[in-house]
């Protein structure tokens, strides 16, 4: 019997995926479309997790001369057997990824850019033992294996590495460079960007620029920075965006290759949570899914089905564009209340677009951080655009967690400074004022956003109002409050101990369109009938409020039974 394939769960290095039995999924088309469609210099730009390395080490694979060809059998290029024997194995190739240069300063991240072209020029340093090269090729090329490599060695270093190269094989070289614009997006948060732009700038305009050594380049990134930031003077320079159909099934997982992934691995049956959790991305004029999701849903459910999904995406960085985007809530209008209602809701805004910033303009303009959140794959397009204007819309309930997350996250800390009015809906809460409990909660929740979850195919409406709930409460010194916690024949939403145990709150909370008293009965009688008190009666709690809270949008009722 066949051993099962591993997902490659963090695996970029394609020839790794191949010889070590790690499932791929076919993507080797690009290379046929990128030959197509020439350019000397191509930028791709996707948000971060879409397959950009992995693709960028396809490349090098298939083009480096001494390369396995077996690495390719099976799969789609192979079948272009006058294109494979082109161009497979037959040019020497520089590759550099840029994406771990995260410095806290210009020093450090300059000294980590060098050792990224130390390590490449380590990988070529058979060029030492060249007989074509002359004593000064090589004293050149020893130059870039030092660490202390001087300010103009290292702005020459890549166009210098092509030169040698093309001298060593006689043969124009391809120059591979990943995730290019991560250093300029760290120094941009940490306030040397004009220092770091003008390395990049150097470092690439030498190397792309009037380079007759070079045969073709590919860089991808996150964004594409402003042409006349570091592009200045490229003529042959092709950009494929997110919103170009040039290429826009390359990165990303279509339809067609998740289920047969899932299919693959015994997962069928959850093709409709994948989907409602890790689709409804557009790239040009196909629909994908994030492939680092669905790749770690799969290497998580193969052995265990039962598991709820995650949000994978949003444990791999941070989430500063969101924040900036919300926290605009309470300060510059950079959106209003209202758009992320619709946005929440899963509805769509329309909005212009400019793909073409800098990161210092980011934050600069109101209207910029929409263009942030669309490239950086926070939102997506629906629909064909209106010139530069987009329908906006949160791709799938993953992000959509993220906003909702964050939203809470704001509102904990407005909450934190409303200390009187906390201290008085706890009081409430504490002394089975229903009615006081309801009003003060209306008041908070016109505070902070409303929902209607029309985004979901399964609801889970009320998870927004149980942490603002639980936002409320962690602020109350000397309570215990548990959530989802295990109790009587279920899990209570929220069970809350007073400082002296002499009280015990239970909470069951419901979202609801219809009957907001019928929907607060319902939740008692679950109180009820789940034996949610029981552990406090073990406890020899004396009294026990149970409340039934049902939210729709901005408005709540609450109802009270105790013993």
């Amino acid at each position: 019997m066949a051993v099962e394939k591993k997902p490659p769960v963090g695996i970029e290095n394609f020839e790794q995926i191949r010889r070590d039995g790690f499932y791929y999924v076919d993507k080797t088309g690009l290379i046929k479309e990128l030959l197509q469609n020439w350019g000397q210099v191509n930028l791709f730009t996707r948000p971060r997790r879409f397959g950009k390395s992995l693709s960028m080490s396809m490349l090098q694979c298939f083009f480096e001369i001494g390369r396995d060809r077996e690495l390719f059998e099976g799969l789609a290029i192979a079948e272009e057997t006058g294109l494979c024997e082109e161009f497979m194995g037959q040019f020497p190739v520089v590759s550099v990824s840029l994406k771990d240069i995260e410095a806290s300063s210009y020093e450090s991240a300059r000294d980590m850019t060098v050792k990224v072209i130390n390590q490449e020029a380590r990988r070529l340093q058979f060029l030492l033992e060249s007989e074509k090269l002359s004593v000064y090729d090589k004293k050149l090329f020893a130059a870039l294996l030092e660490p202390d490599m001087e300010d103009k060695t290292l702005s020459y270093s890549l166009r210098e590495i092509t030169e040698l190269l093309k001298k060593h094989y006689e043969k124009k070289v391809i120059l591979l460079i990943d995730e290019y614009d991560v250093p300029l997006a760290k120094a941009n948060e940490r306030g040397y960007y004009t220092e770091m732009i003008a390395l990049i700038r150097n470092l690439f305009g030498t190397a792309l620029k009037t380079n007759e050594n070079l045969y073709f380049a590919v860089l991808t990134g996150c964004l594409r920075v402003a042409k006349e930031s570091i592009f200045t003077g490229l003529n042959n320079f092709n950009v494929f965006s997110i919103t170009d159909v040039e290429f826009d099934e390359y990165f990303g997982f279509t339809d067609t290759e998740v289920r047969d992934m899932l299919r693959y691995y015994g997962l069928e049956d959850s093709y409709e949570v994948v989907k409602e959790w890790y689709d409804g991305y557009q790239f040009g004029g196909v629909e994908v899914y994030c492939p680092w999701d669905v790749i770690c849903y799969c290497s998580k459910h193969r052995k265990n089905k039962s598991l709820p999904p995650q949000n994978y995406w949003l444990n791999t960085s941070g989430n500063e564009v969101v924040r900036h985007f919300i926290d605009g809530l309470g300060g510059q209008q950079m959106i209003t209340k209202a758009e992320m209602e619709r946005l929440i809701s899963g509805e769509t805004v329309q909005k212009e677009i400019r793909q073409e910033l800098t990161y210092p303009e980011l934050y600069a303009s109101p209207d910029h951080i929409w263009s942030a959140l669309f490239m950086t794959g926070y939102l997506t397009q629906r629909g064909e655009p209106d010139g530069n204007r987009f329908q906006l819309a949160i791709p799938n309930r993953e992000v959509r967690n993220i906003f909702t997350e964050q939203i809470i996250s704001l509102f904990k800390e407005t909450a934190a400074r409303d200390g009187e009015a906390l201290k008085r809906f706890c009081d409430s809460l504490e002394q089975g004022k229903a009615d006081e409990v309801e009003r003060q909660l209306i008041s908070y929740f016109e505070k902070t956003i409303s929902i209607r979850d029309t985004f979901a195919r399964k609801p889970t409406k009320k998870n927004f109002y149980h942490g603002i709930l639980l936002g409320i409460l962690g602020f109350k010194a000397g309570w215990t409050v548990t959530s989802n916690r295990e109790a009587g024949d279920g899990f209570s939403d929220i069970m809350i101990r007073t400082e002296d145990m002499k009280k015990g709150i239970i909470i069951e909370i419901k979202y609801t369109e219809a009957n907001m008293e019928e929907v607060c009965q319902k939740a008692l009688r679950q109180i009820e009938e789940k034996n949610y008190a029981e552990e406090l009666r073990r406890e020899g709690v004396h009294t026990i409020l149970k409340y039934g809270i049902a939210c729709n949008r901005k408005n709540c009722r609450v109802r009270l039974r105790s013993e």
